[in-house]
This record gives structure tokens, sequence and C-alpha cells, in this order.
């Protein structure tokens, strides 16, 4: 019974937190490996601990141990911000949660079996915190890694930064192991604790999902218009009625006809795909998502490998010259992967 009271609130956390994933971003399948890497993470912090414990003072541990497990747990979420399996803040949180959540059933297990024997009460309560500290630290930390992939990424492009994302990435990174060592270090009454840890990463967390639907919604919105009137214009024949098209017309002498035209197919296609993926992805956010006819499925995948044909055979000057327009956002990369996917099955 007191193993039930430990995991059961971790349980319900994941849940909670899986649930507000309205855009279902994130698979079961997903979840269940990152339980099972935040499992494999106490292991390796268990380890690392028991060598360290027997050379360091309790009092220090007490700040080096917190910072240590955000280290450990952050590795494989740095992989997934890497592999931009992670790009956007709920996604982001909910992997971090889902990994934090696997971390606390292990340390729970492990203070059940090598702690003094409580009561019911007082296992729940705990379960209860370990799995908020874990949880809602390791979320702030896993949305702190794709803030930081995102902005290298734009650098070596040589986009733009925001000095804004930056400074929030640095914050968030110094923040989430700093609430952990508040929490092992206070040594205040349990629930006065709880409290505390509870009200720093609610207030954060929610913050955190507010920017993430406004973040959502502006990259919706961003370009999509622009998209739309582009393949109007190419439709109608008329590429001078947008920036775009115009952009095209003033580079058209550089290139002979045939892979000019080969250009614009590939623009053409790109756009395309890009308007087909967040469509689907709007239509998922309203509960509208209704299963694609095999038809759009043979028509989007006839699309890609069209695009892809046209991107081995185009050379690196007509790359280079279209970089501007053809871009592969983090987030357009994912809502494109999942139509794709969709679209495969």
């Amino acid at each position: 019974m007191s193993y039930v009271a430990a995991l059961l609130p971790v349980a319900v956390y994941i849940i909670v937190v899986y649930k507000l994933d309205s855009f279902s971003l994130v698979s079961v399948k997903s979840l269940i490996f990152l339980v099972s890497s935040g499992i494999a993470a106490a292991l390796v912090c268990f380890g690392l601990f028991s060598l360290t414990g027997r050379i360091m003072p309790e009092k220090i541990s007490d700040y080096f141990n917190p910072i240590m497990e955000e280290v450990v747990k952050g590795i494989p979420l740095f992989y997934l911000a890497r592999q931009k399996k992670t790009v956007f803040f709920i996604d982001s949180v909910i992997c971090g949660a889902a990994l934090g959540g696997g971390f606390s059933i292990l340390e729970n297990i492990f203070y059940l079996v090598l702690g003094e024997q409580f009561g019911i009460g007082t296992v729940l309560f705990r379960g209860l915190e370990v799995a908020l500290i874990h949880m809602g630290c390791s979320a702030v930390i896993s949305v702190a890694l794709m803030f930081s992939v995102r902005i290298a990424e734009r650098f070596k492009s040589g986009l733009s930064v925001k000095k804004g994302d930056t400074v929030m990435a640095v914050f968030l990174l110094i923040v989430a192991p700093s609430v952990h060592v508040l929490h092992n270090s206070l040594h205040a009454e349990p629930i006065k604790q709880f409290i505390i840890v509870f009200g720093i990463l609610a207030v954060l967390l929610i913050w955190l999902y507010q920017y993430d639907v406004d973040m959502i919604h502006r990259w919706l919105d961003r370009g999509l218009d622009k998209q739309v009137s582009f393949l109007m214009s190419v439709k109608e024949g008329q590429l001078g009625n947008t920036k775009t098209g115009k952009y095209l017309l003033s580079v058209k002498e550089n290139f002979p006809q045939d892979v000019f035209f080969d250009i614009i197919c590939y623009v053409q296609l790109y756009v395309e795909l890009s308007v087909a993926a967040k469509s689907r992805f709007m239509m998922r956010e309203t509960g509208m998502s209704l299963p694609l006819n095999e038809s759009d499925k043979e028509l989007y995948l006839s699309q890609y490998a069209e695009f892809k044909s046209l991107e081995r055979n185009l050379g690196k000057t007509a790359k280079m010259t279209i970089a501007p327009i053809v871009k592969f956002y983090p987030a357009d990369s994912k809502s494109l992967d999942d139509l794709l996917e969709e679209c495969r099955k």
C-alpha cells in the first residue's frame, strides 16, 4: 500500500500534464520512453551519489546533488531538443515533466526500501512533493534547452537572435536547479516547503504555458497569409504581386530558363507543403482533425518526393539564392514531419 501511495501522485501528475497537450505533439510511445529515461537517470544519480556521499559533507550535498540531478536529467532532454523533437513550449514541458516523473518514481521506491517506515499519509505527501520538484524543474530545463538549440540554429544560419530569447534561456537554466537546491536546503516544515516550491513552479509554468499559446499562434500566423498569396499569384501567373514573387523575378536573369523553372516549382512545393502542414496543425488545435483521405495522402507524399528530388538537382547557387524563402524553422519541420507520418499510415 505504501508503494501505491508513493507512486500515485507521479501517475496523476504525468496524466494531467499530458492532457495539456491539445495539439497531440507527444505520443504515448514517446511518453513511455521519457519515463523510462527518467528511471535510468535516477539509477545513474544513485550510483554517483553513492560515491560522492563518502567524501562529501551532507551540507554540501544539499547543493551538489540537486544540481547534478538536473544535469543528468538534462542530457536526454538536450538530445530531444537537438533532434527537434521538442520545438514548442508545451511539448518541451510535457517531455521534461515525463522524464522528471520517471526519476521521482525510482527515487520514491528507493526512499521506501532504504528509508524509515512512515504512515500512508506521510508517504503520499512525500510522493506528491518529490514528483512536483522533479517534474517541475525538468520541465523548465526542457524549455530552456529548446530555447538554447533554437538560438544556436538561428545564429549558425546568420539570422537575427532576439535578446529576450537568450535572456529567457539563461534565466530558465539558472532558476530550475536553484529551485531544486532551495527545496533540498530549506529543511522547513513539509507543508510550508511544499507550498513555497509549488507556488514558484506553478507561477513559472503557468507563465510559460500562456507564452506557449501566444507563440504557437504567432507561428501559425507568421507568413501563412503571405504563403497563400504567393500560391494564388503563381496559379494566376502574376508573380510580381507578392514580395516573394518580386524577389524571384529579380534573380531570374541569373539562371537558365529551365533552372529558374525548377526554382519556381521548388518554392511552390515548399509553400504548398508548409500551408498543408500548418492547416493540419490548426485543425488538431480546434479538435476538427478528420482523417486524411487516400487521395490527399498520395498528393502530399508525391509533392514531398518531388520537392526532395528538385532539392537534390538544384545547384549550390540556386539553393543560396532561395535560402531566404525556403526556411524550415523547428516548428515547420515538426509540423511537416507530422503531416508526412499521418500520410504514411
